[in-house]
């Protein structure tokens, strides 16, 4: 039998998965199948939660400001969710090694190259989702506190990130067993509200809306392009999925994760983006820009705005709470020494300071545009890189060889580095980088095409493509087939 240099379970004693009221202590060790336990589709609501979002109404109006028609808004919508698929692809690889995401992407690119990716890439786009909902928060949140009298620009927003942030925070602390037993609670209860919120904006609806001046030809697609690279970081950046879908039993069919997985994440997000586009049409391109938080309070009755800003904290928390707690995971599989929970507290504070900074940047619509696209040319790349293995290797994943460290171990490959998963990764994001549209920055690919944003599929296909090619070049695949009664050694 192997000498293993870091056993998965030998770090952490044995937790309960299922408690929702004590905090979980198991970091990226390996889920035993004595501990495992749910139903696939208990994480539809685990994904639906964060999904109904002030950000999907932000989002949605933006491709009306971009100068798109309502029916090119709602198509290029249910383009960008069908990316979903991806994260339900990726999600069936946490029953299958029955640990996290970040040490099954070893995978991908070897016991070093992985501590690399995951230090940039996964700290990146867990910061960014963290300080993006802050800030949808924040600013919300200061215009209720406005129409009390609490009017301060500056110490209003950060007072609520503040709040917001240590509430998010206890809920990464008690782990998966209390997202899994609260979110089906906080769905309903969001949708509810959403819903009546909803049936308020449709009144103001334009339904003959027509732009000022209707796009073609190549500044159409520009519009089409920039606005599908928006909506389509959402799905793209939660290569986290694993995380949710570890505790499940290792012989969940695979197909019913995809399933509960996309559709949870797809459904609220598509529509809720439709909302916002009729949104936008109704209190008219000018004031969405000047201000969508505002302009969307402005339309609901006194009532309900105390209500929806209640939703949308909800929400918020729903989302970073479920982002922190896989992001301490990271934390963990670069090797730093700390223990999830502390992991979770240092992941929370960088991400409130980050928020803080947005906040006194400039308008939510600014920063949530600005930051997604950008958060395209990483995401884009790894999440192809990451469902292309998951397929490759028709979702075996052996926990005993993950965990294997040692210099020669089965995922150490070249100096403990994958190079078809280090290449594929960053030829890909390069590809992505100079095909994106943004304020910072226009790719030269993308100019000279007249600013067509083609760096999802650029990222995408080219890192898929090439991590295709180069792992079926290298046949150095780990064999997985005996990994079920190899897993007894873990016991």
């Amino acid at each position: 039998m192997r000498t293993i240099v870091s056993r998965p379970e030998a770090a952490e004693p044995r937790v309960e998965s299922g408690s929702a009221t004590e905090p979980e202590t198991r970091g990226i060790e390996f889920v035993r199948d004595q501990d495992r336990r749910g139903r696939p589709r208990d994480l539809f609501a685990v994904w639906a939660a964060p999904s109904v979002s002030v950000l999907n109404l932000t989002v949605g109006a933006t491709l009306i400001v971009l100068g798109l028609e309502l029916w090119q808004a709602v198509l290029v919508v249910l383009a960008a969710s069908s990316l979903w698929i991806l994260t339900g692809i990726v999600a069936t690889s946490g029953p299958a090694a029955g640990t996290a995401g970040t040490v099954i992407t070893r995978a991908l690119f070897g016991v070093v190259g992985n501590k690399v990716i995951v230090a940039f890439s996964g700290w990146l786009i867990s910061a960014v989702y963290l300080a993006l909902n802050w800030v949808a928060s924040a600013f919300i949140g200061a215009e209720l506190l406005a129409r009390f009298g609490f009017d301060d620009p500056t110490l209003a927003p950060i007072v609520v990130t503040l709040g917001v942030a240590c509430v998010t925070i206890v809920v990464a602390v008690y782990g998966h067993g209390l997202i899994l037993r609260s979110y089906g609670v906080i769905s309903t209860v969001l949708v509810a509200v959403f819903l009546i919120v909803t049936a308020f904006i449709m009144p103001t609806v334009d339904w003959g809306y027509r732009a000022a001046e209707p796009l073609s030809g190549v500044a159409l697609w520009s519009a089409v392009t920039i606005g599908f690279t928006i909506l389509a970081s959402s799905p793209l950046s939660f290569t986290n999925s694993p995380d949710m879908a570890r505790y499940l039993p290792r012989e969940t069919k695979p197909w019913r994760v995809v399933a509960a997985t996309a559709l949870g994440g797809a459904l609220p997000s598509a529509f809720f983006a439709i909302v916002g586009a009729l949104l936008a049409t109704g209190i008219g391109v000018a004031e969405v820009a000047g201000g969508m938080e505002g302009a969307l309070l402005d339309t609901l009755p006194v009532w309900l705005v105390p209500l929806f800003v209640i939703g949308v904290i909800l929400n918020t928390i729903a989302l970073n709470g479920m982002t922190t707690y896989t992001a301490s995971m990271a934390l963990q599989a670069i090797g730093i020494p700390i223990r999830r929970i502390p992991a979770a507290v240092v992941v929370g504070v960088i991400g409130a300071a980050l928020t803080v900074y947005f906040v006194l940047a400039g308008s939510l619509l600014d920063a949530v545009n600005l930051m997604l696209q950008l958060l395209v040319v990483v995401a884009a790349p790894f999440m192809a890189v990451f469902a292309t293995d998951v397929l490759l290797r028709r979702g075996r994943y052996d926990a005993l060889d993950l965990f294997d460290e040692r210099r020669g171990g089965p995922f150490w490959f070249a100096g403990g580095w994958k190079p078809a998963g280090m290449i594929a990764i960053v030829v890909g994001g390069f590809a992505s980088a100079m095909c994106v549209v943004t304020s910072l920055w226009v790719g030269p690919v993308a100019a000279a095409f007249g600013h067509v944003d083609l760096s999802v599929p650029a990222g995408a296909i080219t890192g898929s493509a090439l991590y295709a090619i180069l792992t079926r070049a290298a046949r150095r695949r780990p064999t997985n087939t005996s990994a079920p009664a190899r897993l007894k050694e873990l016991a």
